[in-house]
């Protein structure tokens, strides 16, 4: 329908309520974002749209209207642009106006669609804001046309989701190889706030969500706002405060010099900003879980129990070795064997050969199929480790097509782990990998792929003019995934990329699982899996126990703290089954099989934590949707100043039920002579209310250990 030139637009889906002001032939301007406010006529949304609007005085640059979602210049904003290009130092500062706003419903839910145009530029633009009914996030998209006979070159294109004045306080997180996603907070100032990745993917060091909220919000506590972008490239997400008080959540592509410049009739459409909100950050995050669990594209079946061979043998393949491994992963309950690095032609370490996908001979001289058929004799599929956006130069690949590699005018440029980049958008590059890897996946019946990306596209120039690939790249990396898909239904593929660094909702459309981290230490693990979390749902995040001592901290653990801490996601093991002994192996066996009987649990239910005071200690766990049982785990990451620890308090339970808490030990039972709290002897029956406001008296435990605790409804409470 048409909505009225004066009355604003209300979206309400999923928990969430949008009132964005339409009026004026402006663009839109989001007036509300945040909890339902129920049924509201015209009326109301008129008085609303009143009540919002702030004084003026002599100029509204200084006292400024709420900002539409696409800032101008032109309209008095001083702050971040939304649209940023010129025609040759020409058509710099667009005035998008008569504006015309069409609201309606949608598959996916309610949506405004809003088109306006700059007639002395010869620009036009369309703006998508939908609210998604099955979780309530906000997403919205640009779409900029050039209808002038000039080109018109795009510096960036951004959008902003406005926050209200409680937001005085900042959450992104950070990271490095092996420890990503360490979260830092700031004060929420005048000035901007700006996170960039410029390396070809969002990076270890990306932050995922850029969050606002009121000052100490918590996981359960205090109000939040968050924004997203859905791509895989380069990009950026801000935070602005201007000295007039508006405060913005911005995102957008960040576009290298010249990487689109748009002809007369051609288009640029922005990629998805997505914006969650929540009391506390467990409620923002599970709006993302439930959104990627309400697609169709959403793993149906349980996930397979994965065995990796990478930390068990490296490079070092040999099929008798491998056989043995396949065998005693199949004995302890794996379901998934996946074949690592190192299978391919003269792949010996990481120094040559990436690139080369054919089956090596002289590894494996009658192919990798009679590994294949005796993993499935076991009852395991199989998967496959490829990284196909990567080459080294000493490589058969690399001397037949050099210039399928990426060069910006000084050659392949700085190797990064022996890498250098393959360029996708030669038709020949595409074509190449995609025939080698339909062949593989079709011949052998590859059920999975680990998808590996260790090298930033830091010289992504396209040979021969070296002009700018680096969106290109992604959009062809996103192609091949789909195009490979499409070929072999029930493909599924892993977003790994040296760890964590390709970890958005972009991916997410084309593949079934990330790897947080190529860190499988628990006491990090711990911390990764909880922040990428604000993200992504248990299921889709690859777990693994790793070895005793980790080979990225050399930190030494307990079989029971490395399964626990693994049990939390999509389980794989990591370990070396070869030189395991017997009571390791039935160990390892019985948490698979616990997490296979609670996996139903772990894997569609709630995320929730507990906002601890003491820093030393975490309690997090998942609860199922209709409050019925739940699992948690209660650790002690460092040495706590004051001992014993407390009470533990359960989040996420229903009051009116009564439940029962007991402490299970799926590995191995305490040590003796270990002292436990008078109720976990037998267990404890409390109601749900009684539960979430007195607790149980935590275990004492060490440094980097754990005990995990099964509650499950007995009885509505009386």
């Amino acid at each position: 329908m048409n909505n009225s030139l004066h009355t604003p637009v209300y979206l309400r889906a999923g928990g969430t309520s949008l009132v964005v002001a339409v009026d004026g032939g402006r663009l839109p301007r989001i007036l509300h974002w945040g909890p339902d406010l129920g049924e509201l006529g015209d009326d109301a949304l008129a008085d609303l749209h009143r009540a919002a609007l702030p004084a003026i005085g002599d100029s509204a640059v200084t006292y400024p209207q709420p900002v539409p979602v696409l800032p101008q210049l032109t309209e008095g904003w001083l702050g971040r642009p939304g649209l940023v290009g010129d025609s040759d130092g020409r058509r710099w500062a667009p005035y998008f106006r008569e504006a015309t706003h069409e609201a309606g419903d949608a598959a996916e839910g309610p949506v405004l669609r809003s088109r306006a145009h700059d007639p002395e530029y010869g620009l036009a633009i369309d703006i998508e804001i939908q609210v998604l009914s099955g979780s309530g996030l906000v997403r919205q998209r640009a779409r900029i046309r050039n209808d002038a006979a000039t080109p018109y070159r795009v510096t960036s294109l951004e959008l902003a989701l406005p926050v209200p004045s409680d937001a005085t306080e900042i959450l992104d997180l950070t990271g490095r190889w092996a420890l990503e996603r360490v979260p830092q907070r700031r004060p929420f100032q005048v000035g901007e706030w700006v996170r960039a990745s410029r390396g070809g993917k969002p990076g270890l060091e990306h932050t995922l969500l850029l969050v606002a909220g009121e000052r100490g919000f918590g996981f359960r506590d205090g109000m939040v706002w968050a924004t997203h972008l859905a791509w895989s490239g380069n990009q950026v997400l801000a935070a602005e405060l201007t000295p007039a008080g508006t405060r913005h959540l911005a995102a957008g592509e960040l576009l290298l010099p010249g990487e689109v410049v748009l002809e007369q009739g051609d288009e640029l459409q922005s990629r998805w900003q997505y914006g969650s909100w929540g009391v506390g950050l467990d409620e923002l995050a599970a709006r993302f879980h439930r959104h990627l669990r309400s697609r169709p594209q959403h793993p149906g079946s349980p996930r397979p129990v994965v065995l990796n061979t990478w930390e068990a043998v490296y490079f070092r393949h040999d099929l008798d070795t491998l056989l043995e491994l396949a065998e005693r992963g199949a004995q302890l309950g794996a379901e998934r064997f996946v074949l690592d690095d190192g299978w391919f032609l003269g792949r010996r370490d990481d120094t040559s050969s990436l690139g080369d996908w054919t089956v090596d001979p002289a590894v494996w001289p009658k192919g990798l199929q009679p590994l294949v058929d005796r993993v499935r004799e076991l009852g395991m599929d199989f998967g496959l480790w490829f990284e196909p956006e990567m080459v080294n130069l000493d490589s058969d690949l690399a001397r037949r097509h050099p210039e399928w590699i990426f060069d910006a005018g000084h050659g392949p440029g700085l190797p990064s782990r022996h890498q250098h980049v393959l360029d996708l958008g030669h038709p020949g590059a595409y074509a190449y990998l995609f025939d080698r890897m339909n062949e593989l996946v079709g011949s052998l019946g590859i059920a999975y792929i680990k998808w590996d990306h260790n090298r930033y596209l830091l010289d992504a120039g396209h040979v021969p003019d070296g002009r700018p690939g680096v969106r290109t790249q992604v959009e062809q990396a996103y192609r091949l995934m789909e195009q490979l898909k499409a070929a072999h239904p029930g493909l599924e593929i892993e977003s790994c990329a040296s760890g964590g660094g390709r970890v958005d909702l972009g991916v997410l459309e084309f593949t079934d699982r990330v790897w947080p981290s190529d860190c499988n230490d628990p006491h990090e693990r711990l911390e990764i899996q909880r922040w990428t979390g604000l993200l992504v749902p248990p299921e889709m995040q690859g777990t693994h126990i790793g070895a005793e001592e980790s080979h990225t901290t050399h930190r030494t653990h307990p079989l029971d703290y490395r399964a626990e801490k693994a049990l939390w996601g999509h389980l794989g093991v990591e370990t070396n089954l070869l030189t395991a002994d017997d009571e390791t192996r039935a160990a390892l066996a019985r948490w698979v099989a616990f997490h296979q009987e609670h996996r139903a649990l772990l894997h569609s239910g709630e995320v929730v934590h507990a906002d601890l005071a003491d820093a030393a200690y975490r309690l997090e766990g998942v609860v199922s949707g209709d409050r019925a049982e739940a699992l948690y785990a209660f650790s002690v990451v460092d040495r706590p100043a004051t001992w014993p620890p407390g009470r533990i308090r359960f989040p996420g339970l229903d009051d009116t039920r009564h439940y029962t808490v007991e402490a299970v030990y799926p590995g191995s039972a305490p040590v003796a002579g270990t002292v436990l709290p008078p109720w976990q002897h037998a267990g404890v029956t409390l109601p749900g209310r009684a539960l979430r406001l007195v607790g149980v008296e935590a275990p004492s435990l060490d440094v980097d250990r754990s005990v995990l605790l099964r509650v499950f409804s007995t009885r509505a409470a009386s």
